[in-house]
């Protein structure tokens, strides 16, 4: 989202002024016009930043400019003080909602201010909740960080991890639908040890999760192994059984098209590239 396309001009100040980590003109705004705190932008209309409040603006997610100022602690603790005064009955979705997109985001850890953001909002009062989310966009050391600040260590998340101890202790008592969410993480990472683990306590080949805790549930664990570029996974899945002809939620594509798909995506290396062209061949002959 472009700051030019926000249509109320006070907003569009107080945004710039975010972006600036311009304080004093950020508190000037505040002080004269102490609803914009409680104000939600009228765009866009789709997507996980839809209808923003201005606080969510500090995380540079979505990505909005290349970097965040280098006082945006400061800045986002000026924006809290001006919530819990004058917008007290939605502070706990705004914070909360605020630690998910800087926890997730990619520009906070660039900028080295993703750590000191997640105190931030926890020391306010957001809760440290489920951390798949964080994995998924590669926002590991985030993850650890919050689970030591209290956050829900699941048995998904162990296995994203890595953790083995934690993995064996939870994965004693875990559910079909948790072990099934765990193959998708498994292979999403490309991690074909912890396939082959999972699939000795009985994960499902072919089950796309239902609730994804964040993670990227929308396609069968295939779908995902691909994605990662791991032969080792791809095969291991394809000999269990895995449905060739699946297609994810999202796109409608089989594990075949996606292969197809990633030679071809911006901004994916070459080494990687290659791993698709030899994933496809392999899916190919097995078709």
């Amino acid at each position: 989202m472009k700051n030019s396309a926000i249509s109320d001009p006070l907003f569009r100040q107080a945004v710039e002024a975010i972006d600036s980590g311009d304080i004093p003109a950020l508190g000037g705004l505040l002080d004269a016009h102490p609803g914009l705190v409680q104000a939600r932008l009228d765009l866009p209309e789709e997507g996980y930043f839809r209808h923003p409040y201005l606080i969510w603006f500090i995380a540079g997610n979505p990505i909005r400019n290349p970097a965040l100022p280098g006082n945006i602690v400061e800045v986002t603790r000026l924006l809290i003080d001006y919530i819990r005064k004058y917008a007290p009955e939605t502070y706990d979705h705004q914070i909360n909602y605020t630690l998910g997109l800087v926890s997730t985001g990619r520009i906070p850890k660039e900028c080295g201010v993703q750590i000191g953001l997640i105190d931030l909002l926890i020391d306010a009062g957001a809760t440290p909740g489920q951390v798949l989310g964080d994995l998924a966009n590669g926002n590991s050391e985030a993850a650890v960080h919050i689970l030591s600040r209290g956050g829900e260590l699941t048995f998904a998340t162990a296995v994203a991890l890595g953790w083995k101890r934690e993995m064996e202790d939870l994965g004693a008592t875990a559910s079909q639908a948790e072990l099934n969410l765990a193959l998708i993480v498994a292979a999403f990472f490309g991690r074909a040890d912890l396939i082959a683990w999972l699939l000795g306590k009985g994960a499902q080949v072919n089950e796309i999760p239902v609730d994804g805790q964040g993670f990227h549930s929308h396609a069968t664990a295939l779908h995902q192994a691909v994605s990662s570029g791991s032969m080792a996974a791809v095969k291991l899945l394809v000999e269990a059984g895995a449905d060739l002809h699946a297609t994810d939620r999202m796109y409608q594509g089989t594990p075949l098209d996606w292969a197809d798909y990633l030679q071809r995506e911006e901004g994916v290396d070459e080494g990687l590239k290659g791993k698709h062209r030899e994933i496809e061949a392999y899916l190919r002959s097995r078709v």
